[in-house]
């Protein structure tokens, strides 16, 4: 909460879901679960480093009712927790990670989940890489006839986005927030 600025409510909410660990040093460990909501890997990330548990499967990161119409897809879990403290009273949004990679099972989930959704948003980062993927994102929208949305933060990432707004004094009332 400290170095990320994430709010607490945001991290309680993503620990009740058992979504998110405290893992060694210091580092954040973040659930993939396939569509039966099982556990197949850990997104991780720490002060200095970040990856991908050994032995691991991606599936997707989520914070959220998977039954919301919208779905967020964000490249890190950090940046899922960190455009739902941005986006504090939206309302019905399920945020979502591919733990910054793009896997068989990945692209299955998302296709699965924009099937029953009546937005796709692709929240990706403010890159080359970023809009590789909302590009995939825009296809698995029109693939299943669902709204499509691009939403790139003014920052490199949304985590870099929070911790700005925080730090704006207009923004007081996002850093008290959750």
């Amino acid at each position: 909460t400290e170095t990320r600025m994430l709010p607490a409510g945001i991290v309680e909410e993503a620990i009740s879901a058992g979504a998110l660990r405290e893992g060694p040093r210091g580092s954040l460990w973040a659930a993939h679960v396939d569509q039966n909501e099982i556990v197949v890997g850990w997104e991780e990330r720490g002060p200095a480093w970040r990856g991908f548990a050994t032995g691991g499967a991606k599936g997707l990161f989520r914070l959220g009712r998977l039954d919301a119409p919208r779905v967020c897809v964000t490249e890190a879990a950090i940046d899922a927790m960190s455009l739902a403290a941005i986006e504090a009273g939206r309302g019905a949004t399920a945020y979502v990670s591919t733990g910054g990679g793009w896997s068989p099972a990945t692209e299955e989930f998302i296709r699965a989940l924009a099937l029953r959704r009546s937005y796709l948003v692709a929240a990706t980062d403010n890159n080359r890489q970023g809009e590789v993927y909302a590009d995939r994102i825009r296809a698995i929208a029109h693939d299943a006839s669902t709204n499509y949305a691009r939403s790139r933060p003014r920052a490199n990432d949304w985590n870099e986005e929070l911790k700005a707004l925080v730090c704006r004094p207009e923004s007081a009332s996002l850093s008290a927030a959750g």
